[in-house]
């Protein structure tokens, strides 16, 4: 797959187009979305990346194509439930309904600047070193039995976390308890305190950074383009601000979700295991020589990781209905 440079910088154009738009459009002026507005542009969004994967079956052919597909559904899945820990952050918080939108689009620009970082690594050290499918194959397959551990537990564990960061930052710099409007800082008695809209900021930041290192070792394993990993990574986060107030009080309802998360991350882990013996060349393995493994396809991981979603959307759905919404996982503002 061959990208130029100004296919690269047109694409990178377009999308920062689409968050400036974004700002401007729905964020500068703090309000409450509607659901209506929600709805709209999350299917805006939604059918923007869908088109996209057509551009590349039209100019680089369907194998990429497939690949890019996969990689988004991945990632969408995977930022599904980041917005459930976002939504235990606002609610430690306390952020205001009508500031969560500015809070919630810098969150997910700092989500994307980072992920270009891990992306840049990752594709300099699998030109570098073949074993690295090895490295990540095995993380992908610690983080899904991590996620099963934590799973029914991750109110608790984001509420820590957040603790921590906050009595870290509170060592070093002054803090209030109250907001000031949108502001990330304000004046009492003259001097200068960061509002609890930077500490959120904050917290989404770190959360940003560890889904990072889950969410771009498995898109590696369905994609070794570089452009694909970027592309998919940005529409999947395009449209997240607008998901999180149309799909917020759901949330708590996809108590499966994470089951199937880890399931599709071991699936990963193990198609990149055998991906990594196929092109093997330590030593220690096989005697250096390339292992005859099946490889898993792209059609059949796209397959694998759209059933998964499917049975476990619907079996929480099925497992949760009638039931009440617990307090702590209501929707967000409430």
């Amino acid at each position: 797959m061959q990208v130029t440079a100004l296919v690269w910088g047109i694409t990178i154009a377009v999308i920062l187009g689409l968050f400036v738009f974004d700002f401007f459009a729905h964020v500068r002026t703090p309000h409450e979305p509607t659901f209506r507005e929600s709805g709209f542009w999350s299917a805006v969004y939604i059918g923007l990346a869908l088109a996209f994967g057509g551009v590349i079956a039209w100019k680089w052919g369907g194998t990429f194509a497939g690949e890019y597909y996969a990689g988004f559904v991945t990632e969408k899945a995977l930022s599904v439930d980041n917005l459930f820990i976002f939504l235990i952050i606002m609610s430690t918080f306390a952020v205001p309904r009508i500031y969560q939108q500015k809070v919630l689009l810098i969150g997910i620009v700092v989500a994307l600047v980072m992920r270009g970082v891990f992306i840049a690594v990752g594709a300099a050290a699998i030109s570098a070193f073949s074993w690295v499918f090895y490295l990540f194959g095995f993380f992908l397959v610690y983080t899904a039995v991590k996620l099963l551990k934590e799973s029914g537990h991750e109110v608790e564990e984001e509420q820590k976390r957040d603790s921590r960061i906050v009595a870290l930052i509170k060592r070093f710099v002054p803090t209030t308890e109250t907001y000031d409007g949108d502001k990330l800082v304000t004046r009492i008695d003259g001097r200068r305190a960061l509002t609890p809209m930077l500490l959120a900021l904050v917290a989404i930041g770190f959360a940003d950074l560890l889904f990072a290192l889950d969410s771009i070792p498995a898109i590696y394993g369905l994609t070794e383009e570089p452009y694909i990993v970027f592309t998919a990574n940005a529409f999947a986060l395009m449209g997240l601000r607008q998901l999180f107030f149309l799909i917020g009080g759901l949330l708590d309802r996809l108590v499966y979700l994470s089951y199937g998360l880890a399931a599709i991350l071991a699936f990963i882990g193990v198609k990149l295991v055998l991906h990594a013996l196929h092109e093997n060349n330590l030593p220690f393995i096989n005697g250096g020589e390339h292992v005859s493994v099946p490889e898993i396809s792209t059609a059949l991981s796209l397959s694998v990781i759209l059933g998964i979603l499917v049975v476990a959307t619907v079996a929480s759905l099925l497992r949760t209905r009638g039931q009440a919404r617990p307090k702590s996982a209501a929707g967000p503002g409430e």
